[in-house]
């Protein structure tokens, strides 16, 4: 039947995928080779070749995946009520980064393909998709921001969310190099930075 075919397809891709994963967070894009995949995954070149027409074609994906569940967990607590402050927001970003950036975890290919970006094209093209999407995410927190009176009407949003985005690549790379900062530090730096309180905001808004 027509929809156990594409759940098939999906699985064989999701197998293709994971085999990648494993691969580039034990020896990097630029050390893994093709073959390196094929024999993780169990897969003939064929079968491979027939989902993803190189590895940049794979890291692509990987880079866009990658990002579809924790935008989505943003999403979530964005559109939540009461809205989390920064302190709060930046928080749950560092902790999903925290339980996914293990020896596997796809959080640790991230730094590796933002450095892809800048030589690779094509694939440039699927990063800063996956980039511009995230920052979508911070638009719309930002925005919400406004609406419950934590910052003022006519406040630039873009810039903002700009400025706010730029805290969860530098937690990142502490965590994955130097590995001695913690969620729990971030959101105290946060909240002494931007010291938002929800009564108060919800009282302006009364």
């Amino acid at each position: 039947m027509p929809r156990v075919s594409e759940e098939h397809l999906e699985r064989r891709r999701q197998q293709i995928l994971d085999a990648a994963q494993v691969c580039f967070a034990r020896k990097g894009f630029y050390e893994t080779s093709m073959q390196d995949i094929f024999t993780e995954s169990g897969l003939s070149a064929g079968a491979v070749y027939r989902y993803f027409k190189s590895k940049n074609d794979i890291i692509a994906a990987l880079a866009t995946d990658t990002m579809v569940e924790l935008r989505a967990t943003m999403t979530r607590a964005i559109r939540s009520d009461p809205l989390p402050t920064p302190a709060q927001f930046v928080q749950l970003i560092a902790e999903y980064i925290v339980a996914h950036s293990g020896p596997a975890g796809p959080v640790r290919l991230a730094p590796q393909a933002w450095a892809l970006a800048l030589v690779h094209e094509e694939a440039a093209v699927y990063i800063k998709d996956a980039v511009r999407a995230m920052r979508d995410r911070w638009f719309e927190y930002v925005e919400r921001m406004v609406q419950v009176g934590w910052l003022p009407p006519d406040a630039d949003v873009r810039a903002v969310a700009m400025a706010l985005i730029g805290l969860v690549p530098g937690f990142m790379l502490q965590h994955l190099i130097v590995s001695d900062v913690d969620p729990e530090t971030l959101a105290r730096g946060v909240q002494t930075l931007l010291p938002f309180d929800r009564s108060a905001a919800h009282s302006s808004n009364m």
